[in-house]
C-alpha cells in the first residue's frame, strides 16, 4: 500500500543476506521501497542489548526481536501491552527464561519507540465496536461443525456425518467426531459416494445425514445429490471450494464451483444454495441449511472455501434460546398414509420414519406419483412433478430474510457479491463512500432462491459489478435473471481479491 509503514531491521540486510535473497542491490538504497514510510531500526542488536545479562545463548536471544518490534507497533499505535504481557506469562509458565525474555524485549521496543526521533507521529486505534457477550476464536470449518450440532439439538434429532477426507474439509470431520455426547454419528467412508450414500440413507431412517466434499468431491456425489432431491429427503451437502479444476490448487482459495452447485446434477433437479460470507458467519450458514433442509424436505449445498476453512476471527457464542425453531415435519394424519401429500405453505412432503405402523410407503429413484408415492411413467404426472420440486425450492425465498442494501437504494453503481468476497467488497465500498461516490452493496447469503427484494434494487442502478474469484457465475446468473448487463470483477489466482484493485475497478466503472 503507498505510504506504508515499513519497519525495517537493519540488522538483516547483510551482503550474505541480499545474496540470499536474490538482490543484486540493496532494496533500503536503490529507491526500490520507494513510496512508503522506511523506518530503519537495529532490531537484533537492540534486542540482544536488552537481553544483556540474560542466560539466553546468542542464537536464543535473536529469536525474542519480534516481540521487540512488536513493542513498537504498540507504541505507535497507541495500543496497551499488558494483554500481551499476559499472554507471554501463559505461554511461556513452564519457561520461565523465555517468560522474562519476551516480556523485557516487548518492553524495550516499547520504550525505543517512544524515546527515538525517527517515528514522527503515533496514531490512536479505538477499540471495536462490538456487542457485549461472551467471545471465543473460531475457524470456518469448526463453526460449520457448530451449527450443524446446535441445529440438530435444536430440532431433536441426531446427525448422521457420513463423509471422506479431502482437503480442504477434512476439518469438520475431525470436529464432528468428537461430539458424540451430541448425538453425532461420524463415518469416514471408502470414497466420496459412499460417504453420501451413507448420509442419504441415515435421513431416510430419521437422523439428519451430512456429508462434507470440495470441488471434486460434489462431481462424484452428484448422482446421490439428484437421488436426493427426487426422494425430497433432508440432506445437507457442504463444499468447501478450492483451486480447481481436477486436483487443482488444493490448498488455495477459489469460488468456481457456484454454477455446481445450482446445476450440476442430472434432469432437473433444483435445490436451496448458501454461501457463508466469513468464518463466523459459517455457523449461522449450516444452522439455516440444517433449518431449510427439515422444513422443505430437500438437499442443501452450503458453499464455503479455503479462505473461510482456514481462517479464524472472534465469534460471539449465541444464546440457543434465541435460535429459530426446527420444527420436524413428522406425519400426524391418520388413514392410509400418502407420501407424495404436501404442506400447503412449503410443498414438502412428511418425514416418515420407516418402522412406524402406518406409515409404511416406498420411495426411490423412479419418478413418484403425486400424492401416493407410487412409480410412474405418466408424462402429465412427470410434468407436474418437476414444476412441484421447483415451485417447492422457490417457496424457500417466502421463509428467508432479504437482505438489505447498504448505502442507497439507487444511484450510479451497484456491488453485488457472494461468499468470503464480503469482506473485502465492504471495505471498497465504504472507502468509496466516504469519497462521496454513489456506490451501493448488496451481498447474497442465498443463491437459490434468490432474495425476493433483489428485484426491487437492480433496476435502480446505471451500472452492476459482481466481484468474484471465479471467470464471472454469479455475473451470468444475475444476467440471465434480471436481463441487466452485469459486468464482472474477475480474479483467479488462488488468493482473495485485493481491495485497492477492486475499487480501481469501480472508479473506472463510474468514469465510464
Amino acid at each position: 500500500k503507498q505510504n506504508g509503514i515499513v519497519i525495517v531491521n537493519t540488522d538483516a540486510f547483510t551482503n550474505r543476506n541480499l545474496k540470499m535473497a536474490q538482490f543484486s542491490e540493496n532494496p533500503l538504497e536503490n529507491g526500490y521501497l520507494e513510496g512508503y514510510q522506511i523506518f530503519p531500526v537495529e532490531i537484533s542488536r537492540l534486542t540482544k542489548d536488552a537481553l544483556e545479562d540474560s542466560e539466553l545463548s546468542h542464537k536464543e536471544k535473536e529469536r525474542c526481536k519480534n516481540f521487540f518490534a512488536l513493542g513498537m507497533v504498540y507504541w505507535m499505535f497507541g495500543r496497551p501491552i499488558e494483554p500481551t504481557l499476559d499472554w507471554i506469562a501463559k505461554k511461556f509458565a513452564n519457561k520461565p527464561v523465555w517468560w522474562e525474555a519476551n516480556s523485557r524485549v516487548l518492553k524495550a521496543g516499547r520504550n525505543y519507540a517512544e524515546a527515538t526521533e525517527i517515528f514522527v507521529s503515533s496514531y490512536h486505534v479505538p477499540k471495536a465496536r462490538i456487542e457485549p457477550g461472551i467471545y471465543r476464536q473460531i475457524t470456518g470449518n469448526e463453526a460449520l461443525a457448530l451449527g450443524l450440532i446446535t441445529a440438530s439439538q435444536k430440532a431433536g434429532s441426531n446427525i448422521f456425518y457420513g463423509s471422506y477426507p479431502i482437503t480442504p474439509a477434512s476439518d469438520v470431520l475431525q470436529y464432528m467426531s468428537i461430539h458424540k455426547n451430541f448425538g453425532v454419528k461420524s463415518f469416514q467412508a471408502e470414497d466420496e459416494i459412499a460417504a453420501i450414500g451413507s448420509a442419504l440413507g441415515a435421513s431416510f431412517a430419521g437422523d439428519l445425514g451430512v456429508t462434507t466434499t470440495s470441488g471434486p468431491g460434489v462431481a462424484l456425489k452428484s448422482e446421490f445429490i439428484g437421488f436426493a432431491v427426487m426422494t425430497e429427503l433432508p440432506l445437507v451437502v457442504i463444499n468447501i471450494q478450492r483451486g480447481g479444476p481436477s486436483t487443482g490448487l488444493p490448498t488455495k482459495t477459489e469460488q468456481a464451483d457456484l454454477l455446481q452447485a445450482m446445476y450440476g446434477r442430472s434432469g432437473e433437479a433444483p435445490l436451496p444454495v448458501v454461501a457463508a460470507r466469513s468464518a463466523s458467519d459459517c455457523f449461522k450458514v449450516a444452522y439455516e441449511a440444517v433449518r431449510v433442509a427439515i422444513k422443505f424436505m430437500t438437499p442443501v449445498l452450503v458453499l464455503s472455501d479455503v479462505y473461510l476453512a482456514n481462517g479464524a476471527e472472534p465469534w460471539k457464542i449465541p444464546n440457543t434460546d434465541e435460535l429459530p425453531a426446527i420444527q420436524l415435519p413428522l406425519p400426524q394424519e391418520e388413514g392410509e398414509f400418502a407420501p407424495y401429500h404436501r404442506d400447503e405453505k412449503t410443498l414438502a412432503r412428511k418425514w416418515a420414519l420407516p418402522g412406524i405402523q402406518g406409515f409404511e410407503h416406498r420411495i426411490g429413484g423412479l419418478e413418484k406419483e403425486d400424492i401416493t408415492g407410487n412409480v410412474s411413467y405418466d408424462p402429465d404426472n412427470h410434468h407436474k412433478m418437476t414444476q412441484l420440486r421447483a415451485a417447492k425450492i422457490k417457496r424457500v425465498g417466502n421463509f428467508l430474510e432479504d437482505p438489505s442494501i447498504y448505502g442507497n437504494p439507487e444511484g450510479e453503481v451497484l456491488v453485488i457479491s457472494w461468499g468470503s468476497t464480503y469482506g473485502t467488497v465492504l471495505t471498497v465500498v465504504e472507502q468509496l463512500q466516504k469519497e462521496a461516490k454513489a456506490v451501493s452493496f448488496y451481498h447474497l447469503r442465498w443463491i437459490n432462491p434468490l432474495p425476493q427484494n433483489l428485484a426491487q434494487f437492480i433496476h435502480k442502478f446505471k451500472k452492476i459489478i459482481v466481484p468474484e474469484i471465479n471467470m464471472g457465475q454469479l455475473r451470468n446468473i444475475i444476467r440471465n435473471e434480471y436481463l441487466v448487463d452485469a459486468v464482472g470483477f474477475n480474479r483467479v489466482k488462488g488468493q482473495p481479491l485485493a481491495a485497492k484493485d477492486l475499487k480501481a475497478a469501480i472508479e473506472k466503472l463510474i468514469e465510464e
